[in-house]
């Protein structure tokens, strides 16, 4: 148990954690995590739904009018700086690593195609320099430095949001720009209000803020809608306590307590906030122009309407058994849709009452992708440390790479998460559930860090569409690899 101070208890309170809250995350340094236990992975008719195109098409056409009565909100996580999408460019600066220069070097001969070459020539010409001179010239270790640093576009130190990612003949997009033209294609409700929610880091919110105040009037009149945008940081409450190497709390060269953010499962305090029927989670960099996006559009409304006609039947169900208005035929047959629809494993207890408690959560309907050697989690059976089978989307940092039975069964994956989820979180009495209470706390991990010159062990709690959701129900179903446009590095923008 750690002995802290009266001066540290000061400090985590002021940061507005709890200091038994603290204790108690952080005896995980001592005691670990549990690997995830998996059993299968989750595949077409185990666990992942296939519609027919003739199913798609019908429940995207029935999508206005099951959302009529309904509130929508695309809920996007922005936070964090697009540093790591720079990752070998900084390299190419720092080393000259025949590999990553060849890689950098063909990236700077094609600039012009970048969405942000027109404001790199500004910022150049600013100080004297005509791009396409130092282009020819092969200037590159000039040229990136002002794509990365202040003196240029800073785009380092810039949210993936607030960057320009695509080109129109009509001008650029910025990532935000392409959710907010997605958002007026599914995310609209009846009254023709647009929902959107970020989460930015603090830093970060005044220039998403000035650019939503150039560009809604834009979309707004094009599209016909209103956009009602709203924004949340993570709370650093929920940072977690680092660690020394020897399971000590880390601090910090003034002696205080070190803290570190706890990664995206933080998150679920602030989709925790959202007040919406149906809402709408993709990460930021998650888009493609709009001349490609149809499928994406047709399999968003799709997803969502699969979602709510699983929610209804769910909710009456619900009422049934509130109400002791069934009988054993009725039971059996709502047995069956838990297990065959819901995908919830009623084997162990096929009560009402355990069945009640079983279909009385959240619920998500997530897309997969087949796998194509995209990294990311995938959709797994796993069962819990009560013995209890479920569906849930695990990380490659959740599985013991020490256990080759494990592994063998993670190689089998046929399908990987691409973040693509649509969420309901109000109960059959239209209460919102407290989704605090549906997180595996022993769902998180370690991971090793640095601070200056010193190494840390930094705790992340479990992840958003992971641990943070592991109680939720959770349904698979298959959608194209053609919804699935992630932007992890730069080079990735080339291939739009």
């Amino acid at each position: 148990m750690i002995q802290f101070t009266s001066e540290d208890l000061h400090f985590i309170q002021s940061r507005g954690s709890n200091p038994d809250a603290v204790q108690q995350q952080f005896s995980f340094f001592e005691n670990g995590f549990d690997f995830a236990s998996l059993d299968r992975p989750a595949t077409i008719d185990d666990g992942i739904v296939a519609l027919e195109e003739e199913q798609i098409e019908e429940l995207a056409g029935d999508y206005e009018n099951l959302i009529k009565e309904k509130i929508v909100t695309k809920f996007v996580p922005a936070s964090g700086a697009a540093s790591r999408m720079f990752k070998e460019l900084y390299s190419y600066l720092e080393n000259d690593n025949e590999e990553v220069a060849s890689k950098a070097k063909n990236f700077l001969s094609k600039l012009e195609k970048f969405a942000f070459y027109d404001d790199l020539c500004r910022v150049m010409a600013n100080d004297g320099y005509h791009l396409s001179d130092e282009i020819a010239k092969q200037n590159y270790p000039l040229i990136v430095r002002y794509i990365l640093n202040a003196e240029g576009l800073n785009y380092g130190s810039q949210p993936k949001g607030l960057l320009k990612f695509h080109r129109y003949d009509n001008g650029c997009r910025t990532a935000v720009e392409e959710h907010l033209v997605e958002a007026a294609q599914y995310a609209q409700a009846a009254n023709h209000i647009c929902r959107l929610h970020f989460t930015v880091s603090p830093q970060h919110q005044s220039g998403f803020e000035a650019l939503l105040s150039q560009v809604l009037p834009h979309y707004e009149q094009r599209f016909g809608v209103k956009y009602d945008i709203s924004f949340s940081i993570q709370n650093p409450a929920t940072d977690t306590l680092a660690a020394e190497l020897d399971n000590q709390p880390f601090r910090d060269e003034n002696g205080h307590l070190f803290f570190r953010p706890g990664g995206h499962g933080a998150l679920i305090g602030n989709l925790n906030d959202i007040r919406s029927d149906i809402v709408f989670v993709k990460n930021i960099d998650n888009v493609i122009t709009e001349d490609k996006a149809a499928t994406t559009f047709l399999y968003k409304k799709a997803l969502a309407s699969y979602l709510i006609e699983l929610q209804n039947k769910t909710f009456h169900y619900l009422k049934k058994i509130e109400n002791g208005d069934f009988d054993e035929m009725d039971l059996c047959e709502m047995l069956d849709f838990a297990s065959t629809e819901l995908m919830i494993n009623v084997d162990d207890d096929p009560s009402a009452e355990a069945l009640f408690e079983k279909m009385n959560r959240p619920i998500r309907v997530c897309g997969m992708v087949k796998n194509e050697g995209e990294p990311g989690g995938g959709p797994f059976w796993i069962i819990n440390d009560e013995g209890e089978e479920s569906l849930q989307i695990v990380e490659s940092s959740q599985m013991d790479k020490n256990d080759e039975e494990q592994m063998a069964i993670a190689r089998q994956a046929t399908h990987f998460n691409p973040v693509d989820m649509v969420c309901a979180f109000k109960n059959y009495k239209g209460d919102f559930f407290n989704l605090k209470d549906y997180v595996d706390e022993n769902m998180g991990f370690i991971s090793s860090k640095s601070y200056g010159d010193r190494t840390l062990k930094a705790m992340e709690l479990p992840g958003l569409w992971n641990g943070a959701m592991a109680k939720w129900i959770t349904v698979f179903v298959e959608v194209p690899l053609a919804t699935f446009n992630p932007v992890k590095t730069v080079f990735d923008l080339a291939k739009r």
